[in-house]
């Protein structure tokens, strides 16, 4: 079978699909916007910052298997940093986000038609929003549409996030793009997946929202791999002092759609002075606005991959009471450290809680118990490091190269 995997953009999970699929002989091409050579003798002259933003649309196929369509991309990438920021405005904008899907998407359409018949394809592997005209155009070839749904499908999450917006209207600015998409892209999303002959999602979460009428096609889950584990002997458990009060990390876009409002209720019920609540991600409203929230949490700004996983080696404890995921990679990024977990099952995650071994499930919107499970971790902070070991351990079962093999089998036997 020869299939042809399209990503504008391309991510972890996108290039554990692409490999399997090489090393299966099952990739006929990858369509996506930027592709980076990294043996190409220019990168070098590059600014050390730039470099690295280029070198990170590497991908791990060869290079004459990569067909790119980069100029909107590039428009998106340059333009904001020119000044020229209304033209990546949401939706409306010529080179924001969604435009830049479109038009590759379309053009990836295109390239279809003229080039599947040479390289026998028998399926196209496309991504929510941006699978619409492939799709199409693989349908009038009379090809398999393959649809990878990486977050909740997006009636589940509209009508989550509107409920968040009535029941904590100060928090509404935070939750993101999702709740001010138009008609129209929601419409694209509701086609795509009509499309689809089979739909892959991270986790329980995800597969549990497709609505009714998606439940006779094939459904695959495919959970995320992890980054490699920190060894046990250098995980944080093994060198806290029980004295310095218990940190507890939240790591993302900080929102509600990752219930960063609950995890601040949980805290002032809390009121301690035993217990830091480090966050760390995007702001999505102002610092004002957090602080007026709660005073006395820590920030860290993002920072790179490694510097992450350092800030986490650095903290007890990771929560994350998201209300709309697919599946955040970084509770099994938290794992691979040595962090036990407190999340709710909307996160994706629900497979990775042995509940008292690894961490904790708890309900979406429920303060009282998030803070009952922090206050349980620090009556109990000598169970902490074998709670760590066991998060190491459980972390580990999950790789990119099941992910992505899991993929190849399921097509396989589709």
């Amino acid at each position: 079978m020869n299939i042809i995997v399209s990503h504008p953009t391309g991510n972890r999970n996108v290039r554990a699909v692409i490999s399997s699929l090489n090393e299966a002989g099952m990739l006929a091409e990858f369509n996506t916007t930027l592709a980076a050579n990294p043996a190409a003798g220019w990168i070098k002259f590059l600014p050390a910052g730039l470099r690295q933003e280029w070198l990170r649309r590497t991908f791990p196929i060869p290079q004459q298997k990569i067909w790119t369509h980069p100029s909107r991309e590039v428009a998106r990438m340059l333009l904001p940093k020119m000044g020229l920021k209304s033209y990546t405005r949401h939706e409306v904008g010529w080179a924001c986000v969604d435009a830049v899907y479109r038009d590759f998407d379309r053009v990836a359409a295109k390239r279809l038609i003229e080039t599947a018949g040479k390289q026998k394809v028998q399926a196209v592997y496309a991504y929510e929003d941006g699978a619409l005209e492939t799709f199409k155009a693989a349908k009038r070839l009379g090809l398999k549409c393959i649809y990878d749904l990486p977050i909740a499908y997006w009636e589940t999450g509209r009508k989550l996030m509107y409920e968040e917006a009535d029941r904590l209207p100060a928090w509404a600015s935070t939750l993101g793009g999702g709740i001010r998409d138009s008609d129209g892209k929601l419409a694209r999303k509701t086609e795509e997946l009509d499309l689809a002959d089979a739909v892959v999602g991270p986790g329980k979460f995800v597969l549990d929202s497709l609505p009714d009428w998606a439940r006779n096609k094939e459904i695959y889950m495919a959970p995320f791999g992890s980054p490699k584990p920190a060894a046990i002997s250098e995980s944080p458990v093994s060198k806290k002092d029980n004295k310095k009060p218990l940190r507890v990390l939240f790591a993302g876009s900080m929102g509600q759609r990752k219930g960063l409002g609950d995890l601040f209720a949980a805290m002032k019920l809390l009121n301690r002075s035993d217990v830091e609540l480090v966050v760390m991600g995007a702001l999505q409203a102002p610092m004002e606005f957090y602080k007026n929230e709660l005073f006395n949490f820590t920030y860290e700004a993002g920072r790179p991959h490694d510097q992450v996983l350092a800030l986490m080696r650095s903290c007890d404890v990771f929560c994350l009471p998201s209300i709309v995921e697919g599946r955040a990679l970084v509770m099994q990024e938290a794992m691979s450290q040595g962090l036990p977990l407190i999340i709710t099952p909307n996160t994706g995650g629900a497979d990775l809680i042995i509940e008292g071994e690894t961490g904790f499930l708890v309900p979406i919107r429920s303060p009282e118990i998030i803070a009952e499970k922090i206050l349980w971790f620090l009556e109990n902070r000598n169970l902490i490091p074998e709670m760590g070991k066991k998060a190491i351990e459980h972390s580990a079962l999950y790789t990119w190269e099941n992910y992505g093999s899991g993929i190849v089998k399921s097509i396989l036997q589709y």
